[in-house]
């Protein structure tokens, strides 16, 4: 499509619509700010709260907690808020969902125990899993043309890499000013400062909600008394059962390869050989610079993933030049540190960052465009939330079990081995099952 084309989508945006597409961009950076903050402040988190070191099967066995048991219950409360989605309207469930993992993400920072610390988390990631499904819906549904919705869909997801980007500066900046901030708890700790600014998004959009509208095609149907009750078993109908299998599958795989590999990044580069032996805080600062270069991927590849879904029509090809240098690149960036003591590749951090984050903006654009509208809030939740916020996020504590027993001989190498084992399945289940992808409609959301 002529560059002209593109602008012109772009450019007929009023007013109204670019803060729709920047509450939406809003929404997606602090789903992802509030999903990657874990990553960061668990080791230092659990190493005040925990009497295990790091690297023991105790504090491996609270990692994996912490990755997963909040996973499940977004699942869960997550496929319950799509149908909510679906019955009470998404911009309702888009501005509580978002209020309420800020305010729960911000509690983190006063837990005492291991226990507060996943109870406020678990709270945190069922506000992520449902704010998640009803911006892509509210989204979807307000751009009925083809290009202005691909491409706002697109590029307001690009937003969710700027999030870990601002998660990765602000806990640079808690590492190093934590010492002249108030003490929480009787302590300076940058872990407990970081989950603070998670209270950033609920203020944004308490301030921005009377300007933003619902879904017209929700709102009439809903009016008419023409909207159908959504119903779970509707999904596995001979119409939409290849749909939602493949799709749940697929997500989950993408999920597996950012939650059970590229998430160990921050707890593997302590140990490389050019790194552990540093001061603490050298570390983590090192651990800062490989997740922001991580996260720079992130931001390319769906940058990239959105300029090429308003161009190229083929879904199915599209996915799959992104899956295929996955299984290239996981073994030679995770393995090698992994076996043979090797610092790792900073340029294969972030070309993976690359081609794993751009699935997520695929499938942003993908699933609004496969489900009817009474189902499309529950069809999302069950391939976003069940497939890969609950299945594929499982993954991170299979990476975890799997390293207590990794060849490598120190904690950081089995871990290495581990994610690079989980992230090389995750592509491979992901390219075999994206052959039976069916094609979604192009011009109009399905009614």
């Amino acid at each position: 499509m002529p560059d002209s084309q593109t602008k012109t989508w772009f450019t007929r945006l009023g007013p109204k619509q670019w803060l729709i597409f920047a509450v939406g961009g809003i929404g997606f950076a602090f789903d992802t700010y509030v999903l990657l903050i874990l990553s960061l402040v668990v080791q230092p988190a659990l190493s005040e709260l925990l009497s295990a070191k790091p690297g023991s099967p105790i504090f491996n066995m609270w990692v994996g907690r912490l990755f997963y048991i909040p996973a499940v219950c977004g699942g869960v409360f997550g496929l319950l808020g799509g149908f909510l989605i679906d019955r009470l309207g998404r911009r309702r469930l888009m501005f509580w969902s978002i209020v309420g993992y800020g305010f729960a993400t911000s509690a983190t920072a006063l837990a005492t125990s291991a226990y507060q610390l996943l109870i406020f988390r678990c709270i945190a990631f069922v506000g992520v899993s449902i704010a998640f499904v009803s911006t892509l819906a509210w989204l979807a549904e307000l751009f009925t043309d083809r290009e202005e919705r691909e491409g706002v869909i697109g590029y307001s997801q690009a937003f969710g890499s700027t999030g870990g980007l601002l998660v990765s500066g602000a806990y640079y900046l808690a590492v190093t000013s934590s010492a002249r901030l108030p003490m929480i708890h009787g302590g300076h700790a940058a872990w407990r400062y970081t989950l603070l600014t998670g209270l950033i998004p609920a203020v944004l959009l308490l301030v921005t909600r009377p300007f933003l509208p619902e879904s017209p095609i929700w709102l009439t149907k809903k009016r008419d008394g023409t909207l159908k009750r959504p119903n779970f078993a509707e999904l596995f109908s001979p119409a939409l059962r290849k749909t939602a299998i493949l799709t749940t599958l697929m997500s989950a795989c993408a999920y597996a390869g950012s939650f059970g590999t590229l998430q160990h990044v921050a707890r593997i580069v302590p140990g490389l050989p050019t790194i552990r032996n540093l001061t603490h805080v050298a570390q983590q600062k090192a651990v800062s610079g490989y997740q922001a270069l991580e996260e720079f991927g992130g931001l390319f590849g769906r940058l990239l993933m959105a300029y090429l879904v308003v161009r190229v029509v083929n879904r199915k090809r599209l996915l799959q030049a992104f899956i295929l240098p996955g299984l290239v690149l996981v073994p030679f960036v995770f393995f090698l540190p992994a076996l043979r003591d090797m610092s790792m590749s900073r340029w294969g951090i972030f070309a993976i960052g690359v081609v794993v984050v751009a699935q997520f903006t695929f499938w942003g654009n993908y699933l609004p465009m496969v489900y009817p509208t009474h189902l499309r809030g529950t069809g999302e939740g069950l391939s976003s939330n069940v497939g890969g916020r609950m299945l594929g996020t499982s993954a991170a504590m299979l990476t975890t079990s799997i390293a207590n027993f990794a060849p490598g001989g120190t904690p950081f190498r089995q871990l290495a081995f581990a994610a690079g084992t989980v992230g090389f399945l995750s592509f491979a289940i992901g390219l075999a099952a994206s052959f039976w992808l069916p094609e979604p409609p192009q011009e109009i959301l399905p009614d």
